[in-house]
């Protein structure tokens, strides 16, 4: 089968930012609930409400030839959704012809199972949301999981030949003191490792004003064991990275509360439900669903012209005071990840 290159009108929003990196959700449902970022009782989307593997590979097929030249496939939990392989191989058809990465977000609970077909679609990297690899308070920070299953599919993902990428989120009086040998864990496995401040998306039973940790405190700690050089290395998302002499391998912070990265912004969501969210930190969206479903591609290509003319020039998180309210009401496994 033959992919057609990029032939309609790249994307721009309003302040001149060129938009070539898709996150597409493809599940709202995780096997987690982490504290931070679900609530213990979370209630899903019914399976009526979510697109299709068909609808989700069309619309990956439109972004790209809008010029988008990577897509993540997030969720929740991406491999809990049912067909997820198949998916990866449709959207994969595209690399190489106006497609340059396909990627995918993932807690690694069930990567052991779906490493080796992800790497025959053409994935070559993953991230793999780890905030501790203790088993116990692992199992406090997600409420229900075994860190075993994610270490072992990990070890599956680099049998496979996938690069990985460790996320971390950095909660204050929860994992701060694993930061420094995670880093040097990850310099041993040959995995880069990300740090991430915590987001005020959704309710969630903690407030996270205990939990909130700047990112540059936590860089200043590190500098204390291990040199960090700056580094221009970009992965298409918002970490700035800095190279670890002791280990040879990176560390990436993403700051959206201490320091704001909006400026460069290059993505777009689609949430399962085929929202396209602008702009993690804003509940405005544009229904892809509908247009898709009763308008074709050009209704597709009008509805995404119009969320780029609605791209706001940045968010505004912010960690308020003990009990106010989150600054966008939706969870980050509604968004997508």
């Amino acid at each position: 089968m033959t992919i057609a290159p990029p032939v309609s009108a790249p994307l721009s929003d309003a302040f001149g930012r060129r938009i070539d990196y898709v996150r597409l959700s493809v599940t709202d449902r995780c096997d987690l609930r982490c504290r931070y970022c679900m609530s213990e009782a979370m209630s899903f989307l019914p399976r009526q409400a979510i697109l299709s593997l068909e609808e989700l590979a069309e619309l990956a097929g439109a972004f790209v030839a809008r010029g988008v030249k990577r897509i993540r496939l997030t969720g929740g939990e991406p491999l809990v959704r049912r067909g997820i392989d198949d998916l990866a191989r449709a959207i994969g058809r595209h690399l190489g012809h106006g497609l340059d990465e396909l990627t995918l977000t993932t807690n690694a609970t069930r990567l052991a199972d779906h490493a080796a077909a992800l790497a025959d679609a053409g994935v070559r990297r993953i991230n793999v949301s780890l905030d501790s690899r203790d088993p116990d308070r692992f199992r406090h920070i997600t409420r229900t999981g075994d860190v075993a299953e994610v270490l072992a599919g990990i070890a599956a993902g680099k049998a496979a030949g996938l690069a990985i990428k460790i996320n971390m989120v950095a909660l204050k009086g929860v994992n701060e003191d694993e930061i420094a040998p995670m880093l040097r864990w990850c310099g041993e496995q040959g995995f880069d490792l990300t740090l991430i401040e915590t987001m005020p998306l959704g309710v969630v039973e903690e407030d996270r004003t205990d939990r909130y940790l700047p990112l540059d405190a936590v860089r200043r700690d590190l500098e204390r064991d291990f040199t960090l050089i700056p580094d221009i290395h970009r992965t298409g998302g918002p970490a700035r990275y800095a190279k670890v002499s002791q280990t040879g391998g990176r560390i990436g912070f993403i700051t959206p509360l201490t320091h704001n990265f909006c400026d460069g912004c290059n993505r777009l969501r689609v949430t399962v439900e085929g929202r396209l969210t602008m702009c993690l930190g804003h509940d405005d969206h544009v229904d892809l669903k509908q247009a898709l479903r009763e308008g074709g591609r050009d209704a597709l290509d009008a509805a995404i012209d119009t969320a780029l003319r609605l791209k706001p020039e940045r968010h505004h998180f912010r960690i308020a005071g003990r009990g106010a309210a989150p600054a966008v009401t939706r969870h980050m496994s509604v968004t997508g990840g």
